[in-house]
């Protein structure tokens, strides 16, 4: 347990990011899914609004470091793979 001041708020400050973290991990898993339903109602619209939201939640949460760039880079491009999967359906 930390005993110094600025440890005290060193671990709130972690528990806080480490929060925010999985707040961005767990929206992109939800988009996803949503992705994948979109694709299999076939509606190319909400498809189309579905990978711009996913593939801008996992930018944004690459560029606050809460994904590493590599990750990012895979779940976009998976995401991609999904939506070209439904254009050749």
């Amino acid at each position: 347990m930390a005993n110094i001041k600025q440890q005290k708020k060193r671990v709130g400050i972690a528990s806080r990011q480490r929060l925010e973290n999985l707040r961005y991990r767990s929206t992109i898993k939800t988009l996803a899914k949503r992705l994948e339903t979109a694709v299999a109602d076939g509606d190319d619209a909400v498809v189309a609004a579905e990978h711009r939201e996913l593939v801008r939640t996992i930018d944004r949460a690459a560029a606050r470091g809460a994904l590493h760039k590599n990750t990012a880079a895979r779940k976009k491009a998976q995401a991609a793979r999904v939506v070209s999967g439904a254009a050749v359906s």
